[in-house]
């Protein structure tokens, strides 16, 4: 399948796998790049020792293919590892949460840079800072979510700006990859699908979740401190809802009751405290596959609508 990204990132196929905190780590991140996409570790709020070691765990199974460092720019070790990047020769860095103040620099040093964006506005803006791409992610998405969902996001974008646009939110097979090229999108990112894959560390009980999970699994929180996300429906999220509504509470009480909670639900498989993070696509994600099967099957379910799309055609 032929796209502008593979050739600018060196991939054979043009899909990122999204940097999700606490689950993108070297297993997964090398295991997507050895399968011809662009596996991404997610830095997430981890300090910059812990980027290091999956930098070189990753570079120690991918060789010289191509791979990226999510970089959320509200981390509180955004700075180190923004420089980390740099001192690591990274190829490609992807950024969420925000305007990366450090594009300047990573560009000079030779990095790609691809930031996610919710919106026309902010894709502009940093094409003007010289991005490679953007993501535009769509509310159907899994984790921080804007409000704008994908089918309408992701054309604005490709109009708004003149660099390649990867679509993201609620693509989770071949017929969501289709629908994101006819979108005028170059390419794709994924991040609930992988959730199962083999070679992702999260604890059994997150798979277990996204397996069984339906079309109306996932909520939103967060609305009331500015920063929702997406998650399955369970007695954690059930509870922080309840508390943002709560007026008893203040804004940093309901913070506060949400701390750790991605780690409890990735790291320990926690029912009860855990943050099971899922876009609206988990209903489609019914069991667990390498990322080379993922791959190859969501393309060669893209390849045969593609073909098949003329018969819509008189």
């Amino acid at each position: 399948m032929k796209a502008d990204i593979c050739e600018i990132f060196g991939i054979k196929y043009p899909i990122f796998q999204g940097g999700m905190a606490w689950i993108s780590d070297w297993s997964l991140a090398s295991a997507v790049t050895n399968a011809g996409g662009l596996g991404i570790i997610a830095a997430g709020n981890a300090p910059a020792e812990y980027v290091r070691d999956q930098i070189i765990r990753t570079r120690e199974q991918v060789g010289g293919k191509p791979f990226a460092v999510n970089i959320m720019l509200l981390s509180p070790f955004c700075d180190d590892i923004a420089q980390l990047v740099i001192d690591e020769k990274v190829p490609v860095v992807v950024t969420g949460a925000g305007v990366p103040k450090h594009m300047a620099k990573w560009i000079e040093a030779g990095i790609k840079v691809v930031p996610v964006v919710p919106s026309t506005a902010i894709a502009k803006l940093v094409a003007r800072m010289g991005a490679a791409a953007v993501v535009a992610e769509g509310g159907e998405a899994g984790g921080h979510v804007g409000d704008t969902g994908t089918m309408a996001l992701v054309p604005q974008v490709c109009d708004a700006v003149d660099i390649p646009v990867l679509a993201a939110g609620g693509i989770g097979d071949g017929r969501g990859i289709a629908a994101a090229f006819m979108l005028g999108a170059s390419g794709v990112q994924v991040g609930t699908r992988f959730l199962v894959a083999t070679e992702c560390t999260i604890h059994e009980n997150y798979k277990k979740k996204i397996i069984k999970a339906s079309d109306i699994s996932t909520m939103t929180t967060g609305n009331s401190l500015g920063h929702p996300v997406r998650a399955l429906k369970t007695a954690f999220t059930r509870q922080f809802l309840a508390n943002e509504r709560n007026p008893d509470m203040t804004l940093e009480e309901v913070e506060a009751f949400g701390a750790g909670a991605l780690r409890m639900a990735a790291v320990d498989g926690d029912d009860k405290n855990g943050c099971f993070m899922s876009g609206q696509i988990c209903g489609l994600v019914t069991r667990e596959q390498s990322c080379a099967d993922i791959i190859q099957e969501m393309f060669s379910e893209a390849d045969d609508l593609l073909r098949g799309a003329s018969k819509w055609v008189k």
